[in-house]
């Protein structure tokens, strides 16, 4: 299932991202470079399980390693230190990261040839839209 989120994804859409980032904490000079940033997102998975996510842009590149269902320590691109456990629950691939007491939601799916990544933080949810790259 993990197979259809496999290869690299051009941004081509981000809509409500600020509001996003203002709900998780980020402060207002990271939100400026994150609105104008319009990253790739790389991924790919090993002979062993292991899933890489790659989110690559000329602003900056994280990357997070992890196996289904295994929860593991994350540096966020905005330098939130979080528990994360990413699943796939009905064809969606879902990231979940706690801190401080917070959680926030990240839900990726392919529908029509597009990755929609959903970016929830209570009733706050930005929609980022990617198309694969030839």
């Amino acid at each position: 299932m993990i197979e259809q989120f496999v290869g690299t994804w051009k941004m081509v859409s981000s809509e409500n991202f600020d509001d996003y980032m203002k709900a998780i904490g980020v402060g207002f000079a990271t939100r400026q470079v994150g609105n104008r940033t319009k990253p790739n997102l790389i991924m790919a998975v090993d002979d062993q399980g292991v899933v890489s996510l790659k989110s690559q842009s000329t602003f900056k590149t994280t990357e997070v390693k992890f196996k289904l269902n295994e929860e593991f320590d994350e540096t966020t691109a905005d330098d939130r230190k979080t528990k994360t456990v990413m699943t796939l629950e009905n064809g969606k691939l879902i990231q979940k990261q706690t801190w401080d007491g917070k959680e926030t939601c990240i839900e990726r799916e392919v529908a029509d040839g597009k990755l929609i990544a959903k970016c929830i933080m209570g009733d706050v949810v930005s929609v980022r839209t990617y198309v694969k790259d030839a």
